[in-house]
């Protein structure tokens, strides 16, 4: 039987649950032992997959296919591990399921409630992935905040649990603000006392108390935090702002989070937490040698969660370079023939970010011509891929009506058309190509040389594809299809080989990076930024210019 811990959140959203549940896993997870971290999100939504980036951030896409919390993400680059569809769980996916039930008889004719029916449900979903001998310790990260209407639920199956098992085999951490007031130039702990407050009077009391702050805890602080909030001295954790979070763990570490945790679930190991090349990772992400300027176009650049996964891969890739990446956010609806040339001025490489709908698209196919044209490296994801495509069919193939179904329905030279198993679709969640599928890779192809294997298996989240009745024009006029589903014989990599580094994939490789195992292509994607910016400099490294400190 695995252990539990839930993670809880107070006095304002945002805090960073999800890095501190993570933070605590890769610690464990570095003694030794077994962790999976799971989510829970109050809203009523089924899964984040049809809703606005700006409401939600990224959608985060599961080896299974399931459209998760980008939370999910973190865990993942983390722990190095894939989630699942039972790593993330909404309020709308456990009322489905018991509605579900109740009209199928299960209840038995009783009045169906959320006291039991709706925390059963919580509950046997909190304790699903415990069951099998996978996992030596479960966290479960409840979002929202506490106090809200939407989490009530959630937190009474927290209290249920905690009645029904061994005491030794549950632990609640809450994440709380310590608010600085410049004013007064003092740290508050109010907000944290009336937080502790209304988490006990669900039922449920804290064993640690984690508190985010700008400012060091002093030691009168954290005795006045643990008198009031009835914890012991050393259960109160100083979670102070941090340069990146993936110094975190190490933040954690020092103030023995998971010595703490492991002593409360009574685990016993002697086993210090292997950090080695976690360390080495933050040593050139923190110490980089050099530095690239990588353009981002993208539709939700006012959110940068909306990229969430792509930002965190150049960080994987620019450490794995030595390489600082600066990204730079375009808003492709502003680019023009007439200003595309000023829009990139300074870039060593292009990146086209996923996407849906029309807006934008016509200033993506600028820029897209102006880095096939002018050699800078470009790299297109999803949208990216398909904009590439329509592009070199515009300005190359000669077809200029050329475009998407998508964007246009009517267009009579749909390069972009509408998946086949897609044209019956009419509901919109959970519909599209989703999860991990195989790609054949060409040998002595650019996709070879990057993956270094002819066989590999990337996410999907899409329902337009490349039409293969233009293959053939293509290939004929230079861009060839080096990757491809072996089942279907959709194109899944477009590269041109007279390019210094042209790729556009189909699949979203952003969703497999991790620090551990960065992603390949985005690793040379940043090598080629960088061969182009050495090469439009005087000198080899920007350092010998004084660059970067």
């Amino acid at each position: 039987m695995a252990k539990y811990i839930f993670v809880t959140g107070g006095v304002t959203s945002s805090l960073g649950k999800g890095i501190i549940a993570a933070s605590l896993a890769k610690l464990l997870q570095a003694r030794g032992l077994k962790v999976t971290i799971q989510k829970f999100d109050p809203y009523i939504n089924i899964d984040p997959g049809t809703m606005n980036p700006y409401e939600h951030g990224e959608c985060f896409v599961t080896e299974d296919g399931a459209e998760t919390d980008l939370d999910l993400g973190h865990y993942e680059r983390f722990l190095n591990i894939f989630t699942s569809q039972a790593n993330n769980v909404t309020t709308g996916r456990i009322y489905q399921t018991v509605i579900n039930k109740e009209r199928e008889g299960a209840y038995l004719g009783k009045t169906v409630q959320v006291v039991p029916h709706i925390t059963d449900e919580i509950k046997r979903r909190m304790l699903q992935l415990g069951k099998s001998a996978e996992f030596d310790i479960v966290i479960t990260e409840i979002g929202g905040t506490v106090g809200d209407i939407e989490s009530l639920p959630f937190v009474e199956a927290v209290r249920q649990l905690q009645w029904e098992l061994p005491e030794e085999d549950t632990l609640v951490i809450h994440l709380t603000l310590i608010p600085y007031l410049r004013a007064a130039k003092e740290l508050k702990t109010k907000p944290t006392q009336h937080s502790v407050k209304m988490l006990s009077q669900e039922g449920v009391h804290p064993d640690i108390i984690v508190c985010r702050t700008e400012k060091e805890l002093t030691p009168e602080l954290r005795r006045k935090i643990a008198l009031f909030c009835n914890v012991k001295l050393e259960a109160v954790i100083e979670a102070a702002d941090a340069q990146t979070i993936y110094e975190v763990p190490l933040l954690m570490m020092r103030e023995k989070l998971d010595v703490i945790s492991m002593r409360k679930l009574n685990i016993v190991t002697t086993k210090e937490p292997e950090l080695s090349k976690w360390k080495e990772f933050l040593d050139k992400l923190k110490y980089p040698k050099y530095r690239v300027t990588i353009g981002l176009i993208g539709k939700y650049l006012e959110l940068q969660d909306a990229y969430k996964s792509i930002l965190e891969s150049f960080i994987h890739a620019g450490a794995m370079n030595e390489c600082q990446v600066q990204i730079i956010n375009i808003h492709s609806e502003f680019i023009t023939d007439t200003n595309v040339a000023e829009k990139l001025n300074g870039l060593d490489g292009l990146l086209v970010a996923p996407g849906f709908g029309h807006r934008g698209v016509e200033g993506k196919i600028v820029a897209v011509k102006y880095a096939r044209e002018n050699g800078l490296p470009f790299f297109g994801i999803c949208l990216g891929m398909q904009m590439a495509a329509i592009e070199f069919a515009r300005n190359v193939l000669g077809l200029k009506n050329a475009h998407s179904t998508e964007m246009d329905p009517h267009t009579n030279e749909p390069v972009i058309d509408l998946m086949e198993e897609q044209n019956a679709v009419t509901l919109k969640g959970g519909t599209m190509r989703l999860g991990s599928y195989p790609c054949v890779i060409k040998e002595n192809s650019l996709a070879h040389k990057i993956y270094g294997t002819t066989s590999i298996n990337e996410r999907h989240r899409h329902r337009w594809e490349f039409n293969n009745k233009y293959l053939a024009d293509y290939e004929n006029a230079g861009m060839v299809a080096s990757g491809k589903n072996p089942g279907t014989n959709l194109v899944e990599i477009i590269e041109l080989p007279s390019h210094p580094f042209f790729v556009g994939v189909q699949y979203h490789p952003e969703l497999k990076s991790t620090v551990e195992n960065p992603q390949p292509i985005f690793v040379h994607f940043v090598k080629a930024a960088k061969a182009y910016a050495e090469k439009k400099s005087e000198t080899k490294s920007p350092l010998l210019h004084g660059e970067l400190n």
